[in-house]
């Protein structure tokens, strides 16, 4: 085995375990937003973390660029979705220059 393929397998079990850490919130948090929490942080890491794995592993351009593409899809939306469900789950309260 080579030092790049322990490298790269180590990548991929770290992102599973935390891809599962998440799976495992979103079932056991007791509300919205610790499950938004477990939603986002720790699966949002483990894709990042499977995809280096992955890039280290393969060298196509075209995969590299695929992978990039999906890292960066995730690290935009994640945030955002979080963002609207946790607006929509505590509402905005009027301030005095309502």
């Amino acid at each position: 085995m080579t030092p790049t393929e322990a490298v790269s397998s180590v990548l991929l079990l770290v992102g599973g375990a935390l891809a599962a850490v998440a799976g495992l919130g979103l079932v056991r948090f007791p509300d919205v937003l610790s499950r938004m929490h477990a939603a986002t942080k720790p699966a949002t890491l483990g894709l990042v973390l499977v995809a280096a794995g992955t890039a280290l592993r393969l060298s196509a351009a075209s995969d590299l660029t695929k992978i990039a593409l999906i890292v960066a899809l995730q690290l935009l939306t994640a945030p955002v979705g979080a963002h609207l469900v946790g607006r929509a789950v505590r509402p905005r309260t009027p301030t005095s220059t309502d």
